[in-house]
């Protein structure tokens, strides 16, 4: 097939790109941002621009047969800049793919639509009531979604937990550097909360069930995460154990560090955000079940097994971002004032 993945420079992205070349598929990338992978660079076509413009999306999809759709303005960026990407980008894609006829268009999601929920686990049908602009961006690009699946296209949505892997940085790195310097981690909250995660190769394998498996079967929405996760501090605990230095999480008050981290973040001193800090003490995970039973979802590693992979992919290629930084998942998150915090544990 020839497959147009959107966002084809990110994380998700080239994850993807890598396990569907893998499958001898015919591979296009659209991104604002450059293509720097040279494992891959000259085994498929690479397009930069921006899925707002549509000169390039029009070009982008010409004799395409799927579209993923893993683009989007993450939280860090600006309110007018997740809005225009994540739901104007989102429109013209999907008008662009009916128009055309494209086969299917795979949105991919975010967990980010059930808010603060005061149950779970979360299932596909229960309320959307996203936190801050990123939250709210998602919910409309979903209903955008459920628009065109009304006018007959094939629109699966994945809502996929947080997700690491290869490549993966941004608020993981704060993490996985501590983990490297030997010193102990601090948790919002007393950490004995339960927090889903994934692993993006359990993801590429839903996405991928959602290319390949019948339309009248795909064609509805799914929560994709880890089968099995215990607590935050047991499951981020086995990044420590890895690292050998005998170090731990540390549970912190939630209210007054929360309380801390809003005023941080207003001066612009901390590099977490509203989602990240507001959730972190709390239950977050959702029931696989649907997938597991229409897309056959079988995940194949724990919450555990997901952040060590990650971390061990961190330690091997340090030297290549070490003195980068940035607001998307492939560049580690400037530690603003956490730089300071961390000599004291």
């Amino acid at each position: 097939m020839k497959i147009l993945v959107t966002g084809g420079a990110g994380f998700l992205g080239i994850n993807l790109i890598r396990y569907l070349v893998e499958r001898n598929h015919d591979i296009i990338s659209l991104d604002i941002a450059d293509f720097d992978y040279p494992d891959i660079k000259d085994k498929i076509k690479i397009i930069k621009g921006d899925i707002r413009n549509y000169v390039i999306v029009e070009r982008a999809m010409k004799e395409i047969d799927v579209i993923v759709h893993t683009a989007a303005a993450l939280p860090l960026y600006t309110p007018e800049e997740i809005y225009s990407t994540d739901v104007k980008g989102t429109r013209l894609l999907l008008h662009e793919a009916f128009m055309k006829k494209i086969d299917r268009f795979i949105h991919i999601s975010s967990t980010a639509v059930y808010g603060i929920p005061d149950h779970h686990p979360l299932y596909e049908n229960d309320n959307l009531d996203g936190v801050g602009p990123y939250g709210k961006a998602k919910i409309e690009a979903e209903n955008l979604c459920l628009e065109f699946r009304d006018k007959k296209m094939c629109v699966p949505v994945i809502r996929p937990k947080s997700f690491v892997g290869p490549e993966r940085l941004g608020v993981f790195a704060l993490f996985y550097d501590w983990a490297k310097d030997g010193k102990n981690f601090p948790m919002i909250g007393s950490g004995n909360n339960r927090y889903q995660l994934l692993d993006v190769e359990d993801l590429c394998d839903s996405i991928y069930s959602c290319i390949t498996l019948p339309k009248k079967i795909v064609n509805d929405t799914f929560n994709i995460g880890a089968k099995e996760f215990t607590t935050m501090k047991e499951d981020y605990q086995a990044v420590l154990d890895y690292a050998g230095f005998g170090k731990k999480i540390i549970g912190l008050p939630a209210a007054p560090i929360i309380l801390t981290l809003k005023f941080l973040e207003a001066l612009k001193l901390s590099p977490l955000y509203k989602w990240v800090y507001e959730t972190a003490s709390k239950d977050s995970f959702i029931s696989i079940e649907k997938a597991e039973k229409v897309l056959g979802f079988s995940p194949k590693y724990s919450n555990k097994s997901a952040l060590v992979r990650n971390y061990k992919w961190y330690l091997e290629n340090l030297e290549s971002f070490k003195n980068q930084s940035g607001i998307s998942h492939r560049f580690p998150w400037n530690q603003g004032i956490l730089s300071i915090a961390k000599w004291f544990f």
